[in-house]
């Protein structure tokens, strides 16, 4: 199972990365014809029955009011392969585009958006989650080893974050910055958010273990030997907390891109006009995406898929008494 979700993850970072190569368009490229179009079909047998290289149809609207299109049979179209930098092409990429999850409600490729725009959710969800995974582990470690005034003075601060609303302290903290940044500002300002937010629970989760273990024979032998505090804590008592930072991870990362969703939507996180998951479901809320537009709730796949790869890798790595004494 844990190399099942390695795959599934290396098989959405390859994608991400691979993008420019992969999509048939930009992010910002639009079709005013094909607003909410369905996804392209592949065909390889024509109207009168004859196999042939895969080919289009292109869309033709038959209800304006309702979105509702059909194939026009009367057109097919070739693909061109490797034509441009890209793995797959229209011939007539003006009216008769390549679209494998259709279009959002702006004329906009919904493939193209959701594999660039894995790259900025996934990377920021990441970011934030291992800044918070530092930033939690360092002061739970120097409370838990510490003790006495250390302790009580950042763990107060610890459960000062805690008690508030996270998605409330995220917005208060990102609504004093610039309104108007560039979106690689942007994704630094909302990773420290991140961090800062979701740090207090790996805090108190660490404070917990390093307070406990700290007693136990094995790291009393080790003081014993010559370690010295470092070596006690990244050597002997940091791995027993692995369990718990693998758990948080997992639990942060979407998280993280909910919040993402969340800032973008009350015009604090990234514009419409830079892709990301959170910006794109936010576009589907706004449509009957669920009913009538599902391929618009890709994203949502996306985020399912990196979920399932992460609990599938870390799985067994809460095995064990020590992990289990923590949960």
């Amino acid at each position: 199972m844990r190399r099942a979700g390695a795959i599934v993850l290396i098989a959405i970072a390859v994608t991400s990365l691979a993008a420019s190569f992969l999509a048939s368009h930009s992010t910002t490229d639009r079709f005013p014809a094909l607003l909410d179009a369905p996804p392209t079909r592949l065909h390889f047998r024509d109207a009168q029955g004859v196999w042939r290289a895969p080919f289009i149809y292109p869309w033709k609207i038959v209800n304006q009011l309702e979105q509702r299109y059909e194939s026009d049979r009367e057109r097919p179209v070739p693909l061109a392969w490797f034509d441009r930098g890209h793995i797959l092409r229209s011939t007539d990429d003006a009216t008769a585009p390549l679209l494998p999850l259709g279009t959002d409600s702006f004329g906009r490729d919904v493939f193209s958006r959701l594999l660039f725009g894995a790259r900025l959710s996934i990377g920021l969800a990441l970011a934030g989650a291992l800044g918070a995974l530092a930033l939690g582990a360092l002061l739970g470690s120097a409370a838990g080893y510490a003790g006495g005034a250390v302790d009580d003075a950042l763990m107060r601060a610890s459960e000062f974050v805690l008690v508030l609303p996270a998605t409330y302290v995220a917005l208060a903290l990102r609504s004093v910055m610039p309104l108007v940044l560039e979106p690689w500002d942007v994704f630094l300002l909302l990773a420290a958010i991140f961090a800062i937010v979701g740090s207090p629970v790996i805090a108190r989760g660490v404070r917990t273990i390093v307070r406990t273990e700290r007693r136990t024979d094995y790291a009393v032998a080790a003081v014993s030997l010559g370690a010295g505090p470092a070596r006690l804590l990244l050597r002997h008592l940091l791995p027993a907390a692995l369990g718990l930072i693998a758990v948080q991870l997992t639990l942060l990362i979407p998280a993280f891109t909910v919040a993402e969703a969340t800032l973008s939507f009350v015009g604090l996180g990234f514009g419409d006009i830079t892709p990301s998951w959170g910006t794109m479901l936010h576009d589907a809320s706004s449509v009957r995406a669920f009913a009538d537009f599902p391929w618009l709730l890709s994203p949502a796949v996306g985020i399912f898929l990196v979920v399932l790869g992460l609990n599938l890798i870390l799985q067994h790595r809460g095995e064990g008494p020590q992990f289990e004494r923590w949960l």
